[in-house]
């Protein structure tokens, strides 16, 4: 089994859409029927975003943390507990493509680094597009590591630890944790992630906030 992880504090608006994403990419031909178990981990939600995960049929647990590295921690431990072999993390207001899950798999690697785009920069000036283009390497072997797009065995993600209980950074922890334990680690410009740029974004110190850092040296 193939368990994707997604946290989520107060995303009603957009986990509609990130699900059927990943709903769509786990009908994926190339994943030969293999099942797929999507955990959304409700992190302090105040608003519907339970409501929108049951429409769709997609389980959820609830917990009152306030931090995204717990909140992957628990829907991984979740999956876990399951048989999950294989674990795959993005983010509520992120959408994958069909390919996602069959691609990280394609690597035969220990785990899946993969790359980030914004289709929507209404909230930024071009300026902090531009800022934002210059600091990305859509190649092979790039450098970057979103929580939004990326994979792990579970026999690895046991082995180090899982995600560390980081109110940000936690996928930076997980990737360290990798390196150090000597892991296979896969990065690939593609398939790449869709996500937002948003200026109110759940988790602080992520990749809403370097956004707005960008703007602020631009």
């Amino acid at each position: 089994m193939i368990g994707v992880l997604v946290p989520a504090h107060n995303e009603e608006a957009l986990i509609g859409d990130c699900l059927r994403a990943i709903l769509a990419a786990a009908r994926s031909p190339a994943l030969a029927g293999e099942p797929v178990e999507v955990v959304v981990a409700l992190d302090s939600c105040s608003d519907a975003t339970f409501d929108a995960c049951a429409a769709l049929g997609v389980r959820t647990l609830a917990l009152d943390a306030r931090c995204v590295g717990r909140a992957r921690a628990a829907a991984a431990d979740l999956l876990l507990q399951e048989g999950a072999r294989w674990l795959a993390s993005t983010d509520a207001d992120s959408r994958v493509p069909t390919d996602w899950l069959a691609a990280q798999l394609a690597c035969n690697a220990d785990a899946f680094f993969g790359t980030v785009r914004v289709a929507d920069w209404r909230d930024f000036a071009p300026r902090v597009r531009a800022a934002f283009l210059a600091g990305e390497h859509y190649t092979d072997d790039h450098p970057h590591v979103h929580g939004a797009n990326l994979g792990v065995s579970a026999q690895a993600y046991r082995a180090v630890g899982g995600f560390p209980a980081l109110p940000a950074h936690e996928d930076r922890g997980l990737r360290d944790a990798l390196q150090r334990g000597g892991f296979l680690i896969a990065r690939r410009a593609n398939p790449a992630v869709i996500t937002s740029a948003r200026r109110d974004a759940r988790a602080r110190q992520g990749f809403g906030d370097y956004l707005l850092a960008l703007e602020a040296a631009a």
